[in-house]
């Protein structure tokens, strides 16, 4: 999908050899400002290698990633980006507020910033709790909670709701929406399909191919199915019928 305006994110023939193996292999995509995009597909599918593509942390083989009108890992896009890794990113031996302050400084966000992103996440009655005490709901939280903090232009957010309860994922989409409708731009991945109908655009993948770029509108529409899942199992027989 293309668009008049500079997208957020531009990707071009992107291609990722890990070991022996290309795990993605020439993938090609842009993600519009100021929207929810999500990447969706079953894990092993290569939506990690891809956000650490775009946030600037992963080698690449070949192809080029623009963010923000910026080459990806470029030193300036560091306080633009929010990222919230699958493997919650803070210091077990401090406190949630501790890790948010330290966090704050380091991004030189406002002293009101941990506050502001402990009641986001809902984690204020956790705030003095050691990060290495928390539940596995609590940790994705609290490396969400760091991702916010500042004012990012670019949210990049890998299986943020794992592990995370009915009531809060609920939550957690709304806080994403307000977000985005904040002009912040989210890009997040998840294999529940569920999920998929609250993205404004959808990029599906499959072993480290795009297996299809549209809305969850478009989507249904193209498959003539009635859900999300469906449609991406009628990609998957069509791909193989190809």
């Amino acid at each position: 999908m293309m668009s008049s305006e500079e997208p957020a994110i531009a990707v071009t023939g992107l291609r990722v050899v890990r070991g022996a193996r290309e795990v993605l292999h020439g993938l090609s995509f842009q993600v519009p400002k100021g929207q929810i995009t999500g990447l969706l597909g079953p894990s092993g599918c290569g939506k990690t290698t891809l956000i650490r593509s775009i946030v600037g942390v992963q080698v690449v083989a070949g192809g080029e990633v623009t963010v923000l009108g910026r080459p990806a890992g470029s030193a300036e896009l560091r306080r633009l980006i929010g990222y919230s890794t699958q493997n919650p990113a803070i210091y077990r031996d401090l406190s949630v507020l501790e890790n948010l302050r330290y966090f704050a400084a380091v991004l030189g966000a406002p002293k009101t910033d941990p506050a502001r992103v402990l009641a986001e996440v809902g984690l204020e009655g956790a705030a003095h709790q050691l990060g290495g005490t928390l539940s596995g709901g609590q940790l994705s939280r609290a490396s969400l909670a760091v991702s916010l903090l500042g004012s990012p232009r670019l949210l990049t957010l890998d299986e943020p709701t794992v592990g995370l309860d009915p009531v809060l994922r609920k939550e957690l989409w709304e806080l994403f929406q307000g977000l985005a409708d904040r002009g912040v731009t989210i890009l997040v991945s998840s294999h529940v399909m569920d999920e998929a109908a609250r993205c404004q655009r959808l990029v599906m993948l499959r072993d480290g191919e795009i297996l299809a770029d549209d809305s969850p509108s478009g989507l249904r529409a193209r498959t003539g199915t009635e859900d999300l899942e469906q449609a991406f199992l009628r990609l998957i027989e069509e791909r193989q019928a190809a």
